[in-house]
């Protein structure tokens, strides 16, 4: 029998916020808690998806700002995708999340530069229409 098996001061057996925890040893949540969380960003996600189609179809705002406006309706969205679906907190235990997040907009970033580079090099390389129908006839 261990010194905490001996004393039922030390070892409760019990995770509680006291204790240290190693990540994933988190105490369970209630099926509740999940559902309420996940109906919270399906509201705001509905919301903010509302917000931007109206925003785009009416004046409400100055017309040169709706883009801004629409980027910034857009990050919300993100956020609220993060926060509530994909479970992306500052807790110790989210480390391999915001890694594999960080990594994943990596890859898209380097994508999306990448094939832009490559289009506007091809574009700036191609022949001219008239030389090309030129050769043609």
């Amino acid at each position: 029998m261990s010194h905490f098996e001996s004393d039922p001061h030390l070892y409760t057996g019990v995770l509680d916020d006291r204790e240290d925890h190693a990540p994933g040893d988190a105490p369970e949540e209630s099926a509740g808690h999940w559902v309420r969380n996940a109906n919270i960003g399906l509201g705001f996600s509905i919301v903010l998806t509302v917000a931007s189609f109206l925003l785009a179809g009416s004046n409400a705002i100055y017309a040169p700002a709706i883009p801004v406006a629409l980027i910034v309706l857009a990050i919300a969205q993100i956020g609220v995708h993060l926060v509530f679906f994909l479970h992306i907190t500052t807790g110790p235990d989210n480390t391999n999340n915001v890694l594999a997040l960080a990594f994943g907009t990596l890859v898209v970033f380097l994508i999306v530069i990448g094939s832009i580079w490559i289009m506007g090099n091809l574009s700036n390389n191609m022949m001219p229409m008239e030389q090309l129908m030129q050769m043609q006839r």
